[in-house]
């Protein structure tokens, strides 16, 4: 295949990117937020200044959102999200150097419970932050 080709895919597969701007925006603040404080510190404190970080961003954001489950009209769950970035996407914040089956299970359940398309996984881990999108599959 030739180069050319290659970026074109490239290019199509990048148009097609869930609100791309703004998420783009909030793992630049991930990353300040880890080049600032560094690594080992506990989820509360990552959580405390991503808030400053979103703010200086100028993000519009909720924090530990509640997200009832509903069955048959009915209240028979709830999980609170991290973050609700513009009511658009979660964004799932851990202290891990590796994501769990179980924390792309958790953020496509907060999508399907909050009826949204995208996700975003976030790991403040030894040596950098990583990164994972989730898209919910059932829109």
């Amino acid at each position: 295949m030739c180069p050319e080709s290659t970026n074109k895919i490239v290019i199509m597969e990048e148009e097609k990117v869930l609100f791309k701007k703004l998420s783009y925006s909030v793992v630049g603040a991930l990353y300040d937020v880890h080049n600032e404080i560094g690594d080992g510190h506990k989820e509360s404190v990552y959580q405390k200044a991503l808030v400053e970080a979103l703010k200086k961003r100028e993000i519009v954001f909720e924090q530990q959102v509640y997200c009832p489950v509903i069955y048959n009209h009915v209240t028979v769950g709830s999980y609170y999200l991290d973050f609700l970035i513009d009511g658009k996407i979660i964004l799932e914040i851990k202290r891990d150097y590796r994501f769990k089956h179980y924390d792309f299970n958790q953020v496509k359940k907060y999508l399907n419970a909050m009826n949204l398309q995208l996700g975003i996984l976030a790991a403040f881990a030894p040596g950098g932050v990583r990164t994972a999108r989730v898209l919910n599959a059932n829109l």
